[in-house]
Order: C-alpha cells, then structure tokens, then sequence
C-alpha cells in the first residue's frame, strides 16, 4: 500500500514538474502580425519569474533553413552559436531572453520531409506506408518533445497563417501532443483586429474567422492575443471572448508601442504571467524586471543623438539588418544616445557620390550582404567615411570592402577586388576561403556559427573589448586574401583580430582615424539590451565625441 502510494505521488510530481510545458503559439488574419514578438515576450515574462524558458521557431517552407533565401523574401538570415542559419524570430528570442539558442530551435517543413524520407530509404519504416499522419507529424512531435527537455516551459511559435495549406502537418502534431500531454500544452492565438477610422471602432470579426478556422483544425485557444493600433475597448473584449470562446481574462491585447522592448511589461500588467503560472501549475518566484525597466528608460529618453549611415543594398527592408539594428538601440541605450538611422541605398550611391556629404552623418556602418549589385556604392560609402574622418564599422562584406577600397586608394591597385565580384581581378585582395573550394552546395555550407577570437594588445579593438580574445558568429564564404597582408600593414592597415583554430583575419582598424574598425564576424548576433557588443559602443562614442 505505502509502494502503490509513493508510485502514485512520484508520477503526479513527473507529470507536474518534469515533463514538458508548451506554450504553441499561432497567428491570424494577417502574416507579420507581430506573434515572433509576443513570444519573446512571454518569455521574458517567465524568465522574470525565475523559470528556464526555450524558443522553438516552426517554419511551414519546404528550404531546410532560411540561409538560401533572398533577404527581400524573409528579413535577417539570424546565425545561431552551432551554425544553424534560421528564422528571424530566434534573434528576438535570445535578445528578450538572453539565452543562447541552438540551430534544433528552428524547425521546417524541409527538415521534417527530409529526415522522414532519410529514414524511408534506411529501411526504419520498412513494411509500412508512409503517411503525412502519422509518420510526419511523429517527427514534428519528436523534434519539439526533444528541444523542450530540461526546461521549465517552451514556447512553439508555429510561422505562418491559420488557414495556410502548408501549417496542416505541425497544428495536427500540436493538436496530437494536447492529447498526449493534457493540460501541459497551452494555445495562444495571435491575432489581428483592425480600427475602422470611419466609425473608430474595432471590427472583431476577422479575429473571429480565425479562431474558428483553427477549431476546424480541432485546437481551441486557450488564450487570446489581440494585435492592434491602438488598445482595444472593453466591447471588443466581451466580443472576443463571447465568440472564440475564451474567457474575459484570457484576452490580451499587444498594441503599437514606441518599442517592441514595452511588450513584455505591456502583456505582464494585463496578467499574462499570472495567467500562465496558473494555467501550467508552475511553481514561481515574483516577477523581476528592474534590469529591464532601466534598460527602457534610457532608451525612451536619450539625452543625446547620433547620425548613423546605413549604407547596404538592402535597405528598403530594414528586417534584412534586424540584428544590427537591435544592436545599434543596445548600445545607444547603455551611452543615453538615439542613434538617428539614415538609410544609404549603395546603388543610388554609385549613380550620385555626392549625396554622402550631403547627410550630416555622425557615424557610418557599412553592411553586410553578397553578389556584385551596389557593392561600388558601397565602396565608395567606405571612403567617404576614411577621407572624411567619419566614425566607421564595417561587418562581414563590410569589412572586405572597406580592405578593396584602402586596397584600391591608399595602396594604389586601382583594379583591386574581391574574386566573389570579379573573379579576374588582378589584385583579389579578398578570396574564397580554402576550405570553400571543394564546397558544392549552398546550403548550410558557409563558414558558420561561433569561433574564437584573438584580439591583439595595444589596438583600438583590445581597448573596446578589454580582453585578449572574444567569441563571435560567422557567416561567410570570402576572406582577406592574407599574400596582401604585407603591402596592407606597411601602408597602414592594422589587423586586431585573429581566428584562434586557422589564421584568418578577424578585425582591421586604422590608426589616426576617429574610429575605424571593421569585423569579419558578426558582433550584432550576440548584443542583449542590457550588454551591448563592444564596436557598437565605440562606434556611437566615437560619433558622440565628433558631434561636439
């Protein structure tokens, strides 16, 4: 009798605390509703709380990750520390939760397919039919199962529209793991509710048709978000909830703020938290955001500005430098400086040079990106900021381009160039990285993911890091072409950083510049608000010091 009662209280207390809680997370009405956000959000909210909380971007597309397609397509290509080249949305993820994120975190219709085709071939279904249900969705199942291990509670983001043909398979693995796991699994539909300015009244009836089309897929939401303009009334409340069948207090609402960083506070006052304790049965310390708010504070009322050129050839989708974007409001915030962003398109650069003078710019960052499109514009953007002593940060492509173009006017070699533009160039001061010639595919197949940096004593980079070595994440397949690194140095071009495993170079700074430094990594992947990367700092610190 005592066996069979501890056997019952031991599986009471596995079921409560150790098994998985998920919260899915789906979206209505509209694509770009904003459900990546609300999901950091709610992270945040119970990583203020002292739980350990994961992030698990499902995509519906068939690529096997986001690194082949067009950022004009999909935003950001976001690099985690393992290599994986993933969704956007893992960015918001790990800056709202300051965590680090593996590539298993993002999952996609291509990944899925693939292995269950693997396994077919292998013979692990031998005999069998295999089936969309219940092969496919088995291992969006098992992926998701296996990513939540060890944590107090993981967040499933499922991309993509209700309603979309391509979502099928992952909500009937979600609707299966309700089954299987009961009251562990919480829905929270993100929705879109529109303000008719003619009536200024909020019509509620497109949130409506997407709850129920989720009920055709037998999941009921367990709570309603509800984007919007502008807070919503207590009539739409009672609205909502009367129809998609949610209580009153299971309702919130995420409405355009000034910054996406509000969100959580925002959500948190209207008893999210609360709510998902409650729900989840977890166990929780009250909440904590003093770091947060502080952080917010300096970013809502900076006391000083800087203009900071961005020049790319990306820039009518600002998403494409999400990253960098976030990074630059980090460092702002920590220096109580705005950083004003002007968008430089390098294309129009090449057809009028002289618009750059015309900017007032207080600081230059030149981005990263590929191919041949705009990359004189670019060049050109580097030497205005060199000649003109304007603050400069080259990331990535950046910073190739910023040794073409010191290459080509400092050096002389007029036809200097980086074989990915021209792959005759006399002087291919930047080329393939060996390990890139025999590579025959292009996915997953760059450099990528984290790799240790040293930093050299007495630079400009060792004075901002204030050690002897970083670590960092790459993505890219082109690198200085090290043969040059002589005629380079003695025309005076530091290199600051080195790879640690391969001798490769990592940062080039020029003395007797205000500030002039340019990474091959990328510093932007691993800025949290409240611990900027070190080159952003100095960047705004160097464009604060040539405004006054």
């Amino acid at each position: 009798m005592y066996i069979s009662t501890v056997l019952r209280w031991f599986i009471y207390w596995w079921f409560r605390f150790v098994v998985p809680k998920l919260v899915v997370v789906t979206g209505g009405v509209m694509s770009g509703v904003g459900k990546g956000v609300v999901v950091a959000s709610i992270g945040r909210i119970l990583r203020a709380r002292g739980l350990s909380v994961n992030a698990v971007k499902i995509d519906p597309y068939i690529n096997v990750d986001a690194g082949t397609m067009n950022p004009y397509a999909h935003g950001e290509v976001f690099v985690t520390y393992d290599g994986g080249e993933t969704d956007l949305d893992l960015g918001h993820y790990e800056r709202f939760l300051d965590v680090e994120l593996p590539r298993r975190n993002n999952i996609t219709s291509g990944q899925i397919y693939f292995s269950v085709i693997e396994k077919e071939r292998r013979g692990d279904y031998l005999g069998q039919t295999v089936q969309l249900i219940p092969h496919v969705t088995d291992e969006i199942k098992r992926r998701v199962t296996e990513a939540a291990g060890g944590y107090d509670v993981t967040l499933v983001e499922i991309g993509g529209t209700v309603g979309d043909y391509e979502q099928l398979p992952f909500l009937e693995a979600v609707r299966q793991l309700r089954l299987e796991m009961g009251e562990d699994v919480v829905f929270i539909h993100v929705a879109w509710v529109p303000l008719l300015r003619v009536t200024n009244e909020f019509k509620t009836k497109p949130l409506q048709h997407s709850v129920a089309e989720l009920r055709r897929y037998g999941i009921q939401p367990d709570a309603v978000v509800v984007r919007s303009e502008k807070p919503i009334d207590a009539g739409a409340v009672k609205k909502i909830a009367l129809f998609a069948h949610v209580p009153q207090y299971a309702i919130f609402n995420s409405y355009d703020v000034d910054t996406t960083y509000r969100v959580p506070l925002i959500l948190e006052q209207q008893g999210m938290g609360d709510f998902l304790v409650r729900r989840l049965r977890l166990a929780s310390r009250e909440p904590s955001y003093r770091e947060w708010e502080e952080f917010l504070s300096k970013l809502s009322a900076p006391r000083y500005r800087a203009v900071v050129g961005m020049c790319g050839k990306y820039v009518e989708l600002p998403d494409a430098y999400l990253s960098i974007v976030e990074a630059l409001k980090h460092a702002g915030a920590a220096l109580d400086v705005k950083p004003e962003l002007v968008w430089i398109n390098s294309v129009e650069v090449e057809k009028d040079p002289d618009r750059l003078g015309k900017l007032g710019l207080d600081a230059m960052v030149v981005l990263p990106g590929f191919g041949k499109r705009g990359t004189e514009g670019m060049i050109e953007c580097v030497r205005h900021a060199r000649v003109e002593k304007i603050p400069f940060l080259g990331i990535c492509f950046g910073m190739q381009l910023a040794v073409v173009e010191f290459a080509r006017n400092v050096l002389g070699l007029r036809e200097a160039n980086s074989t990915e533009l021209d792959p005759e160039t006399p002087h291919p001061v930047v080329h393939l990285a060996p390990e890139q010639k025999e590579v025959d595919v292009l996915g997953g197949s760059m450099i990528l993911g984290n790799r240790e940096v040293e930093i050299v004593p007495g630079t400009l980079a060792a004075s901002l890091y204030g050690t002897n070595a970083t670590v960092e994440r790459h993505r890219h397949r082109y690198e200085i072409n090290l043969s040059y690194l002589p005629k380079l140095s003695e025309a005076g071009l530091v290199v600051s950083g080195w790879r640690r495993d391969v001798r490769r170079v990592e940062i080039i700074e020029l003395p007797g510049h205000p500030y002039f430094i340019a990474t091959q990594f990328h510093p932007e992947f691993r800025s949290r608000p409240a611990k900027p990367r070190p080159v952003f700092l100095g960047l705004l610190k160097a464009a604060l010091t040539s405004r006054r």
